[in-house]
């Protein structure tokens, strides 16, 4: 229709300005290549803009989908693409030359505008961001290793057809770039890629940007999609893996010796706590989960290793809050020949070092209860007497220490919960009673780390006595935050003691308290052999990590935390 109307147009011209019909003709023919020439051109790149501006209405149209219409659709398009190999979706190998960190690095030095059109690089990330400008340029942000990237992508670079390489690529996808490093006009350090590969595609609609992943309870059941979205998560973990790595350098340039114990035991001693149980079929009887990993550690001294430390899981079948998860990680060492005043010491050289090397200085910052405050890790850390403190914070004479076991200090401790509204769950015991005193009344005051003494003996069953003061133990706990971050005393190391302590933990499970201590007798056999004046120390390393990276849940600290099944 279009040639019809030019052709009566061009005969209406010519006989008016009275030109021959034969030139006409010839006029009319060279006017028909010239038209057809134009139509067919214009018809190109009205067929690209029309596919560009498809994919452009494709990707709006597919983010206005609900989750499960999106994850079929996109689902759909994969399997397509497993089933041609145009491309294939899951290639196996995608060689990569540089990282996104490293490449950030490497080129910062690149100006606006400058392109290093002879070096070309291999890398490789997930989309978390992909615009258009045109049918010619896509720009996507790609994120690795916790840093972005603009990839630049423009049809003029692209060594195959530009529309077929990005049609399929999505938000969340993984991708491999061959390109050349530059910076645009506006200062973006990008890549500017001749090819872009389809590694692994994302099914799942991901939130955007402006939404964020805030939902905790997505969060901690989809730990990958969390540090997918939240890189500030990512921090809190390459944060404990810091720990961690500074407490084995920490110990081994000391001589320790880094060891392993079982995590399954017949026995599940070395702390009060109630422990899993499971059953081995071949030897036909319960085993539990070790809750401490201390009593095979203090054999280990006996046997002449004087310096051991282990770092692992502990398993307590207790209650999960804020600060308690089921399953969690502590590092416990053993030192011959020393005492908690010792190891008081070697805690300050620790936890001040540890985090003046993390942070740069000994102060952090915490939210402490909706409250922002310092937590100073300047040593010597503050020392407070636990029955001194009690006394005058609740304006009481407790009775003297050697009488904390007795039923009139029961009645004491029992009406002072009572009075001050302290909840204890039965069996309300001398020890449960005053250990829920000492969480409301002395830890609750520690915001810098503090060391707490002079535990009731009742309090525990392994560590030495006071040497000076009967009925109290050489015992310390530092309290950092409010929380119980490092318990350590002076070992027991009498056997006949041990075993009377034993039997009085048997009395107190007797009485319902499951999280009494279980009599180990290969234990007490291993002190008849000798255990030299030692000294242990724990730390809770999740507890640490939540102080060092200012949070208050425990689970944000645990890569996978337990929660309760859907």
């Amino acid at each position: 229709m279009v040639i019809m109307f030019a052709l009566k147009r061009q005969l209406h011209l010519s006989l008016k300005n009275n030109v021959p019909l034969q030139n006409f003709i010839s006029i009319r023919n060279k006017n028909i290549v010239t038209t057809c020439r134009h139509l067919q051109g214009h018809s190109r790149n009205k067929s690209l803009a029309s596919k560009s501006k498809s994919i452009e209405k494709q990707t709006e149209s597919e983010s206005e989908q609900t989750k499960s219409k999106y994850f079929n659709y996109r689902s759909n398009i994969i399997k397509e693409l497993r089933r041609t190999k145009e491309p294939n979706p899951y290639p196996h190998k995608f060689n990569v030359d540089i990282t996104i960190p490293q490449f950030n690095q490497k080129y910062s030095h690149i100006e606006a505008g400058q392109i290093n059109t002879e070096e070309i690089v291999r890398i490789a990330g997930r989309i978390h961001n992909q615009r258009s400008s045109g049918r010619n340029l896509i720009f996507y942000d790609l994120y690795g290793e916790g840093t972005k990237i603009q990839i630049n992508a423009r049809a003029q670079d692209s060594e195959r057809d530009f529309l077929k390489t990005h049609e399929h690529i999505r938000r969340g996808d993984i991708v491999g770039v061959v390109g050349t490093p530059g910076r645009t006009k506006l200062g973006e350090l990008s890549i500017y890629p001749k090819d872009l590969i389809l590694l692994s595609p994302c099914l799942h609609q991901l939130p955007t940007p402006h939404e964020g992943l805030k939902d905790n309870e997505t969060r901690y059941r989809q730990r990958y999609l969390d540090l997918m979205i939240n890189n500030e998560i990512r921090e809190n973990f390459i944060c404990k893996s810091k720990v961690i790595n500074y407490l084995r350098r920490f110990l081994d340039e000391r001589g320790f010796l880094e060891v392993e114990t079982p995590m399954m035991n017949h026995v599940a001693g070395g702390a009060s706590a109630k422990p899993f149980k499971t059953h081995h079929s071949h030897l036909k009887r319960d085993l539990y989960l070790r809750i401490a990993p201390e009593l095979y550690l203090k054999q280990l001294v006996i046997g002449g290793l004087e310096k051991v430390y282990e770092i692992g899981r502990q398993f307590r079948n207790e209650s999960i809050d804020i600060t308690h998860n089921p399953e969690f990680t502590t590092a416990e060492f053993y030192l011959a020949y020393a005492d908690m005043f010792d190891l008081m010491q070697m805690t300050e050289d620790l936890l001040g070092n540890l985090v003046k090397s993390l942070k740069g200085n000994y102060v952090v910052n915490y939210n402490l209860n909706g409250n922002e405050i310092e937590i100073d890790f300047t040593p010597p850390f503050k020392r407070i007497d636990i029955i001194k403190t009690l006394e005058n914070n609740l304006n009481v004479k407790f009775p003297d220490p050697d009488q904390l076991h007795t039923e009139e200090t029961h009645k004491f401790l029992s009406d002072l919960c009572e009075k001050h509204k302290v909840i204890c769950r039965p069996p309300k015991t001398n020890s449960k009673l005053f250990d829920k005193l000492i969480k409301k009344f002395v830890e609750s005051e520690c915001i810098s780390p503090t060391f707490i003494t002079g535990h009731p003996q009742i309090l525990s069953p392994l560590a030495k006595s006071h040497r000076e003061i009967t009925g109290l133990c050489e015992r310390f706990e530092l309290i950092v935050g409010t929380n119980e971050i490092i318990n350590a005393y002076t070992e027991l190391n009498d056997p006949f003691e041990q075993k009377e302590r034993f039997e009085e933990q048997n009395h107190q499970r007797d009485i319902g308290d499951d999280e009494a201590q279980i009599g180990d007798d290969a234990f007490c056999t291993s002190l008849e052999y000798g255990l030299p004046p030692t000294a242990g120390w724990g730390l809770g390393i999740d507890r640490l990590t939540m102080i060092l990276t200012n949070n208050s849940s425990i689970k944000e600290v645990l890569l996978f935390p337990t929660l309760k099944p859907i």
